[in-house]
């Protein structure tokens, strides 16, 4: 496959490497400083103690890059929608988009059924530009376990894990499916298939929803929110609203959320994303991490209190930082 990163942060960097390393045709879309260094140094990788240069070609033009068969979008929720145009370039008419990010994608009710059958995310994809430029049978969705961080632009740092969950949007297997599949094992990846990607990307959203805002309110790492009582209990709240959210659109969760919290705990003292963003001074993900379980939850006329109190929190913190645009919250508050 000829293959086009969106995004060189440290998921789409740590792909882009790893593809690299297995010896695959890969190029990148980035732009910024990340463009500057990678096209000065290469895409740095240190991982397992050792440190890999590899030569990539990257350009802030998609028309530079040409058409590829497949298109693996790792950027941030907020720099989505500005580069729909440049995604459907990248794939041309016959490509797949491969969603690897964190939160709920645009794409994630299209033909799901239920009360929430085909809704648009106005939070996720605010002018339906991702829509109307990827058409939904190109799009293939995916779930990553693992943990990177870009100590410097084009420089990514493995820290742990190499789960990738990967699943078509409208269900089921099929043979492209177990094509990609088998290009991210080839890479290292620990990749598997998922019958309905929807379960496994609600199931991630569920813990992630509350950790990274909290994290990024307060400044603390997971350990120290999970060993307050109070915040703790907080965090409990929020999630049981929101797995009620879930039972009530499809997508049920088995475990409780003490025990979901169990699990987040081993991670020990970690930075979410979310508070890496802000201590890097950059937009958040808010809205496909929290604001968009609000829309879901409107949608089916559920009252959400203990969400709306963490999203409003949250919003106004991001705000008083420049990190959440005002713009943005008037719209989604009118």
């Amino acid at each position: 496959m000829k293959i086009a990163i969106v995004g060189l942060g440290a998921m789409g960097g740590l792909i882009a490497a790893r593809l690299l390393q297995a010896g695959h045709q890969v190029q990148a879309l980035a732009r910024g400083e990340t463009l500057r260094h990678v096209r000065a140094q290469g895409l740095i990788l240190d991982e397992a103690g050792v440190r890999s240069r590899l030569s990539l070609k990257v350009s802030d033009r998609a028309q530079e890059l040409g058409e590829h068969d497949l298109v693996v979008v790792a950027v941030k929720a907020p720099a989505l929608a500005p580069l729909a145009q440049a995604i459907a370039q990248l794939r041309g008419d016959k490509g797949l988009v491969l969603t690897a990010m964190n939160g709920v994608p645009w794409w994630f009710f299209q033909g799901f059924g239920g009360p929430c059958n085909d809704l648009k995310l106005k939070s996720i994809d605010p002018d339906a530009a991702l829509d109307a430029a990827i058409p939904p049978q190109a799009v293939l969705g995916s779930v990553l376990h693992m943990s990177a961080s870009t100590p410097a632009p084009g420089h990514v740092l493995h820290a742990m894990g190499s789960r990738i969950i990967l699943g078509e949007p409208k269900g089921g297997s099929s043979e492209r499916l177990r094509a990609v599949a088998s290009l991210f094992a080839s890479a290292g990846f620990a990749a598997e298939t998922s019958l309905r990607i929807q379960d496994d990307i609600w199931f991630k959203l569920w813990g992630n929803m509350t950790m990274n805002p909290v994290s990024a309110i307060t400044g603390a790492t997971i350990d120290k929110i999970l060993q307050d009582p109070q915040v703790n209990r907080f965090c409990v709240s929020v999630m049981q609203e929101a797995k009620v959210v879930g039972e009530r659109f499809g997508c049920l969760i088995q475990q409780s959320p003490e025990e979901r919290n169990a699990v987040t705990a081993q991670l020990g003292a970690f930075k979410t994303s979310m508070l890496q963003d802000v201590e890097a001074m950059r937009p958040v993900e808010l809205d496909a991490l929290l604001t968009v379980v609000q829309d879901i939850a409107t949608c089916l006329g559920l009252h959400v209190p203990w969400i709306e109190a963490l999203l409003g929190l949250c919003r106004l913190r991001m705000q008083g930082l420049g990190l959440y645009p005002r713009s943005i919250a008037s719209r989604l508050t009118a």
